[in-house]
């Protein structure tokens, strides 16, 4: 639910910013009337009538426990009393539910329709606690901002012209700025989205990443935008770093942390494989893995110094020795996993080893130097198998020199955060700083080490 805050006296009401709700706290997907336009488009049979569509509005209704009917009530009322035309209102309804259902089919004018289902789920406040309650404050948006960046997402899908401005919804971007303007452009987003999907409307990268943006800023739940929404993403690169947090094998390795596991080593091989982040062209996952398999494989490294870096970055949550595999073989099968996946999500691939990044070297070398004093006071796995934090600092120490710095230093974190060293602030900064430098993303260095920094 959207509240307005009482205007000053110089200022409009329709430009005052709105407290709203962190929506992801309530629901797994879409809600309010956007969920429903979704639902008609996806039911069976030939087209609902009106008793079918009211069972779906019950249905959306009763979604996040009955606070749906919150939402629901919300976006009804801010159309009922927005001066967006009726013609506006029923050519967006017809474009989201690929025109499955059609007021005027069934006697009654569009907004006589709205006010019928008002009558239903009338606009009221939330009475319940999120079923995720957090401590996190509701999203505070200035409206006018909003209005227009959502008006603009509209225009860039009419750019592309194609099906989005094609009969019979000619007016269908000027009927979404419509309602971006005149009744809640939260509201229009989520209609946006729903054209685009039903009508199989691919968006670019950088207008995905600016609505994803726009998720982000709504704290919507996050697969209501990219669930079912087509994108038109660049080549998979290993080299582009789309990922917010850690990839690639350390990434792998830190899924094998803990005694117990619901699924087999292979699957969860196959899970980190196919674990492209939602900005991430499918198969990056598994490009960027192989990429490290191949740096190893191809290295001088021996096969007892790759046992010991997995054996540090897993806290030896998978022993590759005892499954009777040494270091090579454990790559080759990683490599492997990866090039099927490949194969499948993104056939025109080619895989290729890259050159590496040397211009930091230095400075990891420096950081490792430094920690390593306290690295060898502490152990992997001190109750089981256990691995001396000493030599893996030495076996880190010749990845960095020997296969890739930035792999290097990934394992660096990976150990630090395995083995609770602290961190003074100065030295994480200059992680921080590294990583910025490699391309990391923004939650890849503070989510390992930010619990370890000691102000003292």
């Amino acid at each position: 639910m959207t509240r307005r805050i009482p205007p000053g006296p110089d200022e409009e009401d329709k430009d005052m910013a709105r407290r709203r709700e962190r929506y992801g706290e309530f629901y797994e997907g879409d809600f309010g009337l956007s969920e429903l336009s979704g639902r008609v488009h996806a039911s069976k049979g030939p087209p609902p009538d009106l008793p079918t569509v009211l069972g779906l509005a019950a249905d959306v209704a009763g979604l996040g426990e009955g606070e749906g009917a919150v939402e629901l009530g919300t976006d009804l009322g801010l159309l009922l009393d927005s001066a967006v035309p009726d013609e506006a209102l029923r050519t967006v309804w017809r474009a989201a539910t690929g025109g499955r259902f059609d007021p005027a089919g069934h006697g009654a004018d569009f907004r006589g329709w709205l006010r019928r289902l008002a009558e239903l789920y009338p606009a009221r406040a939330r009475e319940r606690t999120p079923r995720h309650w957090s401590l996190l404050p509701p999203p505070v948006i200035e409206e006018a901002d909003l209005r227009e960046d959502v008006v603009a997402e509209i225009r860039a899908s009419a750019a592309e012209g194609g099906a989005f401005v094609a009969p019979p919804f000619a007016g269908l971007p000027g009927a979404l700025e419509s309602i971006a303007r005149e009744a809640d452009a939260d509201l229009a987003l989520r209609l946006l989205l729903r054209v685009l999907k039903v009508r199989r409307i691919a968006v670019g990268k950088a207008q995905y990443d600016r609505l994803m943006a726009l998720d982000e800023r709504l704290a919507y739940p996050g697969p209501l935008v990219y669930d079912d929404l087509a994108v038109r993403w660049p080549p998979v690169d290993p080299t582009r770093r789309d990922a917010e947090g850690d990839f690639g094998l350390t990434a792998l390795a830190s899924r094998f942390a803990g005694p117990w596991h619901a699924h087999t080593p292979r699957e969860i091989l196959a899970l980190a494989v196919a674990d492209d982040e939602t900005g991430q062209t499918p198969g990056s996952a598994a490009a960027v893995l192989l990429q490290d398999a191949r740096r190893l494989l191809e290295s001088p490294l021996p096969t007892a110094v790759i046992v010991t870096l997995w054996a540090a970055a897993s806290e030896r949550g998978y022993d590759i020795e005892r499954a009777g595999a040494d270091g090579g073989e454990w790559l080759r099968t990683i490599a492997a996993a990866c090039r099927d996946h490949l194969a499948e999500v993104a056939p025109d691939h080619r895989p290729g080893t890259l050159p590496v990044r040397t211009e930091h070297s230095g400075a990891v070398q420096d950081l490792l130097r430094e920690l390593t004093p306290e690295l060898a006071r502490r152990t992997v796995s001190p109750h089981a198998r256990p691995l001396p934090g000493a030599v893996a600092a030495d076996a880190v120490a010749r990845v960095v020199t020997d296969v890739d710095p930035e792999l290097g230093l990934r394992l660096l974190v990976r150990l630090l955060a395995v083995l609770a060293v602290p961190l003074t602030e100065e030295r994480y900064a200059r992680f921080r700083t590294l990583g910025e430098r490699f391309g990391y993303g923004a939650w890849h260095v503070s989510e390992a080490l930010e619990p370890l920094v000691r102000s003292d």
